[in-house]
């Protein structure tokens, strides 16, 4: 046998290590130029309206940063615990408001090559149509890193709700107003012809809307509407302009407001960090069941370590909003014009603990949330006693607090609003509401169909008064 020579031994075992260290300095190169020219499919757009896109590297970490938040496994729809058709609507009910023009025969925007933005400011906060739509339509996409809860079917037999994609908010906020020598405002003409289009629908005849989910946000969008199609599931703000027959805890949903406020990220500034006792900034004199807050300015303008002053989003107002929240303990959330408003989920995330004053407020996801955990409840009556309030907050210590402070940090996640959406943000619990809704309205629409199937129409069917009947608009 011939002697092994251990100098060739060496020559092999030292050529393969070049090739191998060769190898590892070729793959890190690719992946840093990956990480610093790549653009990934999906853009985290939680600012996206009205803050600037991130940076590509911030894009591409923030992924890594977020790992347990996004699942790593394609959305398989029949794992989904919500299943809703979305009706093509033309553009001119959903992002054609946003300005966006549509490209050939579609009517949805490529999500893979620009996202049309919101607009910014006060609109902001009643976004939720946005957000919820581009999480619908992406909801298919075998790339999409997003959680398994709400998917759009192809087939209306096989959902369990009927999505319509109308955006109520943005057409009152920028299209309310009659332009001569219209005698109209397109706001009022697109109600008018969404409900021609929803009632013309075997989709909605078979149940009369029943499973239908329409959203309304804003406290006066589909105000001309609502009226007729009141059978439908509204995603709502709170109830403050709805007589309870168009709406009502039983088939609708309180949904957060997008808050302006900018989320206190490690936040480690506890109770001695927050030198403000008490916050308040915003619009004092308000109507409706808003004269509380000219009441509480009186009472409280001249207590130490109150900070209780007008605001409003003019003069960098939403940053000014934002440090004064982080740098104090608790924040007031006063009834105005309705019973809610943005400024309740801006102190959320701020982690200031709100006290509620509004006797008629209704708040998001409370089947699932005990607020009394981070908020503080005070009825109006109370709270406009002399000395009533101040009394009741000085007396909330620091331990107390701090439990309050400590939750408040867990909970924020629920009140984010996201594109793309991640597990327990604020698109995926309206989701989830939505399908603890779903057994509900499908009791009803299968005692509606009692009869149909033996020639009884949906007015006969419906004489016990359960089921309204849409008479035209």
């Amino acid at each position: 046998m011939a002697e092994r020579n251990p100098q060739s031994g060496f020559a092999i075992r030292k050529t393969l290590f070049v090739w191998f260290a060769m190898a590892i300095i070729l793959v890190v190169a690719s992946m840093l130029y990956i990480g610093s020219t790549g653009r990934p499919r999906f853009i985290d757009r939680n600012l996206l309206p009205i803050e600037k896109a991130l940076s590509v590297y911030e894009i591409a970490t923030s992924h890594f940063k977020n790992t347990t938040q996004f699942q790593s496994n394609n959305c398989n729809p029949e794992d989904a615990i919500l299943k809703l058709y979305m009706y093509d609507l033309p553009p001119e009910f959903h992002f054609g408001l946003l300005d966006w023009k549509p490209e050939g025969d579609s009517v949805w925007p490529n999500l893979h090559r620009k996202i049309p933005n919101y607009p910014g400011g006060l609109n902001l906060q009643h976004s939720i149509e946005y957000w919820l739509t581009l999480d619908l339509l992406s909801s298919t996409d075998p790339t999409r890193p997003n959680p398994c809860t709400a998917v759009r079917v192809t087939d209306p037999n096989q959902a369990d709700l009927i999505f319509v994609p109308f955006f109520s908010s943005v057409s009152y906020n920028r299209y309310s107003k009659v332009i001569p020598p219209e005698k109209i405002s397109l706001n009022k003409k697109l109600q008018q012809n969404l409900v021609k289009y929803l009632t013309s629908r075997e989709e909605y005849k078979r149940s009369n809307g029943r499973d239908h989910v329409i959203l309304a946000h804003h406290p006066n969008s589909m105000l001309d509407a609502r009226s007729v199609l009141f059978p439908c599931v509204f995603i709502l703000s709170d109830f403050g302009r709805y007589n309870p027959n168009v709406a009502n805890l039983e088939k609708d949903i309180i949904a957060p407001y997008r808050h302006l406020a900018k989320t206190n990220i490690n936040d480690s500034a506890g109770f001695d960090g927050r030198p403000t006792f008490l916050y308040f900034r915003g619009a004092i004199y308000r109507k409706e069941g808003g004269n509380i807050r000219q009441e509480l300015y009186y009472l409280l303008r001249n207590e130490k370590d109150v900070e209780f002053g007008f605001g409003s989003i003019q003069a960098n107002g939403i940053n000014k909003a934002s440090q004064g929240m982080h740098g104090s303990k608790f924040c007031l959330n006063i009834a105005g014009d309705t019973p809610s408003s943005n400024r309740l989920f801006d102190a959320i995330v701020s982690h200031c603990v709100p006290v509620i004053i509004s006797d008629d407020i209704e708040l998001p996801f409370e089947d699932f949330l005990d607020y009394s955990e981070f908020c503080i409840f005070v009825r109006a009556a109370d709270a406009i006693k002399e000395g009533y309030l101040m009394g009741l907050l000085k007396g909330v210590g620091k331990e107390r607090w701090t439990a309050m402070w400590e939750r408040l940090k867990e909970v924020d996640r629920y009140f984010e609003y996201r594109y793309p959406s991640v597990r327990d943000d604020a698109v995926q619990m309206i989701w989830k509401a939505l399908a603890r809704k779903v057994p509900a309205i499908r009791l009803k629409v299968n005692r509606l169909r009692r009869y149909q199937r033996f020639g009884r129409g949906l007015k006969e069917s419906a004489d016990d008064g359960n089921f309204p009947i849409i008479s035209g608009f």
